[in-house]
């Protein structure tokens, strides 16, 4: 199921880049910023307004860019996909909402996606236009995500994520080799290693170098081929679980990514990843209490 010719609920932001970039007019960074948007659509949304500086000025196709001043435009895509799964409120107060989302949900807007995503679904439900996610998930996996919801105590919880300073738990299904099938349950595995950006740029791989990214693997139960563990990641580069459970031979089940890139794909009946961001666990920096969120979603291949 899809929408056809859809334009976002709210303006996206950016901040132009500082001076010395060599742009002339704000129309020529976009197409550069924004290659795979052709010419002919910013100059039609520029000319209907739809970009315009974040005090509300107009911008037409002669203004002159302007160093690290914040921008906003309307996304749109001629055809948007519907994902036909809930999601749910785990928790809400003053300061945060806790949500458990669904596979093949986005946190936020990107790609095809312009309104249907958590953030959107999660304003609509709580009427709580300041909104922001404190961290994020990927779109293929499921489970919980933390959204601030009062700007005075943001910073706070952004930090939290920043430092480290809150246990996150994963659970994932994948495929036991040989050798990992002989290993007792209750083994666990630390990887450490440096990710990087690779090609294409959405996708990251293991290089060499200083250490960025760590995690603690745990194999937590056995079913004939099919390992379950639980993962806790102490840093949060973009697919480290997935790289840290293929980097012990054990690959989460349907990755779409790793160690292949299959082709893309909106087919939301299709099984998804075995990812599911399952437990947070911290302390309050507000009030300071200890607080665990867990999450009741399952994962379809340990039902």
């Amino acid at each position: 199921m899809i929408n056809a010719g859809v334009i976002a609920a709210r303006p996206s932001e950016i901040t132009l880049p500082p001076a010395g970039q060599g742009f002339a007019t704000v129309f020529e960074f976009l197409q550069v910023k924004f290659p795979r948007i052709a010419p002919d659509i910013w100059q039609s949304r520029i000319l209907q307004g739809k970009v315009f500086w974040h005090d509300g000025g107009l911008i037409n196709l002669q203004t002159p860019f302007q160093p690290s001043r914040r921008l906003c435009y309307f996304r749109e895509v001629p055809n948007e996909p519907i994902v036909p799964y809930s999601h749910n409120i785990v928790f809400q107060n003053e300061h945060i909402v806790v949500v458990c989302k669904p596979h093949f949900l986005p946190v936020i807007p990107g790609g095809d996606f312009v309104n249907e995503c958590l953030l959107e679904r999660v304003r609509q439900d709580t009427q709580i236009s300041d909104l922001a996610p404190v961290h994020r998930l990927d779109k293929e996996t499921a489970g919980l995500v933390m959204f601030s919801c009062n700007p005075q105590s943001r910073a706070l919880y952004h930090e939290l994520f920043a430092t480290g300073a809150i246990e996150k738990s994963y659970l994932a299904v994948a495929k036991l080799t040989e050798t990992l099938a002989a290993v007792p349950i209750g083994c666990e595995f630390r990887v450490e290693n440096r990710l990087e950006k690779s090609d294409p740029r959405f996708l990251m791989h293991i290089v060499e170098g200083e250490v960025n990214a760590r995690s603690r693997l745990q194999l937590i139960a056995k079913r004939q081929t099919l390992g379950l563990f639980r993962l806790w990641p102490e840093t949060g580069k973009t697919h480290q679980l997935r790289l840290h459970m293929q980097a012990i031979g054990a690959p989460i089940l349907h990755d779409k990514y790793y160690p292949q890139l299959l082709a893309k794909q909106q087919d939301f009946s299709a099984m998804p990843l075995q990812l599911l961001a399952q437990q947070l666990r911290f302390l309050d920096p507000v009030c300071g209490t200890l607080r665990e969120f867990t999450s009741a979603r399952q994962l379809a291949e340990w039902e």
